[in-house]
């Protein structure tokens, strides 16, 4: 069964390319083109729509009311929201618990990956970050590193561990972020007290990513220049970023597209409340209050995770940020591919590729989304 999608303006990271048809046939584009078009089995008209590839979200941990913490209906109840809004592919991130509810959670997430395609794998946030820079996990659940009890995790997942994020200062996290890069594991660098010095010892370790950046970490010091300056400054790294406006002031996002193009991954780092209204929600064992769509643990200051879905990053990196809207989607498609090795396949409206896709009009809004070729 092979689909034409035309009449589209086609929009990747390699630009911008109007009156545009693609071919797909099962899960894979096989041709594109402009102008007249082949025939096909069934056709799409996307009437001067943009079309994208599907977005794909490095660290996220719930929509519509429902935690990834809480077992596979719940992960899959949230992800049928981030997909409404255009994320075909996600790593399921998970925040710290015990080692024993750890497991579990890989196991159910391993099985997942068995019976979903769009689930990519795993990503454990914590245990293992700094108690000075917890962020919205449970200081109680965070733990220095151990060789052996990784074993057990690793195993539990069933090499669907696709990242964690790690405090390097922690002891032994060294020693583990060389056992994780040989595990083919992306160690991320977050919730950390280093410095620029032992960020920049880490991505020579095999580090190769930057968890949300300027938050959970130092920031930009004159005489301090901190984990972020180490990122902008590596190449090989790939930088997080929360654009909700709330995280990280646009200005300085747009900073951090300058000083380091091709290499921001647009997440959300969406709790439970995204895609829903304001009131309470949980986040592993904390509570997290919603007020007009921001989320802070209850009683507190700080920051919860976002309500963010990636069609809304999408529109703030455009209108508010000011970046090119082709290098915007590269973002969330091509940038979260390759950090995860998935770009000879992930992140392009290109033959070969993946059938992923999602229409929007002009303000940036969601209208279709398709997966592996199928509408969602």
């Amino acid at each position: 069964m092979t689909t034409l999608f035309t009449h589209a303006r086609k929009l990747d990271a390699a630009g911008q390319v109007d009156d545009f048809w693609m071919v797909v046939d099962g899960d894979t584009i096989v041709s594109v083109g402009t102008g007249a078009a082949p025939s096909a089995d069934e056709s799409v008209d996307l009437a001067g729509d943009w079309l994208t590839p599907g977005f794909i979200d490095l660290h996220s941990h719930g929509a519509g009311g429902f935690s990834y913490d809480d077992g596979a209906e719940a992960i899959e109840s949230a992800l049928a929201v981030h997909r409404v809004h255009g994320t075909t592919r996600s790593l399921i991130s998970l925040v710290a618990n015990p080692i024993a509810a750890l497991e579990s959670s890989l196991a159910t997430i391993a099985g997942l990956v068995d019976s979903d395609p769009l689930v990519l794998g795993s990503h454990l946030e914590g245990p293992y970050l700094s108690p000075e820079r917890p962020g919205a996990h449970n200081p109680e659940f965070l733990r220095d590193p151990q060789p052996a009890e990784l074993d057990r995790l690793l195993d539990a997942a069933r090499r669907t561990l696709r990242q964690i994020t790690i405090a390097p200062e922690l002891p032994n996290a060294l020693e583990l972020i060389e056992i994780l890069v040989e595990n083919r594991v992306v160690v991320a660098v977050g919730h950390s007290q280093a410095d620029f010095e032992l960020t920049r010892v880490a991505f020579d370790l095999g580090a190769r990513l930057l968890t949300h950046a300027f938050n959970a970490m130092p920031g930009i010091g004159h005489r301090a220049p901190g984990p972020v300056v180490a990122a902008f400054e590596d190449s090989r790294v790939t930088i997080e970023l929360i654009l909700d406006g709330e995280h990280v002031h646009p200005d300085v996002a747009a900073l951090a597209f300058r000083s380091a193009p091709d290499r921001i991954a647009l997440i959300t780092d969406a709790m439970a409340a995204a895609g829903g209204s304001d009131g309470e929600y949980p986040l592993g064992s904390l509570t997290v209050q919603v007020r007009d769509g921001l989320a802070h643990i209850a009683g507190t200051h700080t920051l919860a995770g976002s309500t963010l879905t990636q069609d809304r990053a999408l529109r703030l990196a455009i209108e508010r940020v000011g970046v090119a809207p082709a290098e915007a989607i590269a973002a969330l498609t091509l940038t979260p591919a390759r950090v995860l090795g998935l770009d000879a396949r992930h992140g392009l409206l290109a033959p070969g590729y993946v059938a992923d896709a999602v229409q929007l009009d002009s303000p940036w809004s969601v209208r279709r989304v398709w997966a592996n070729g199928e509408p969602l």
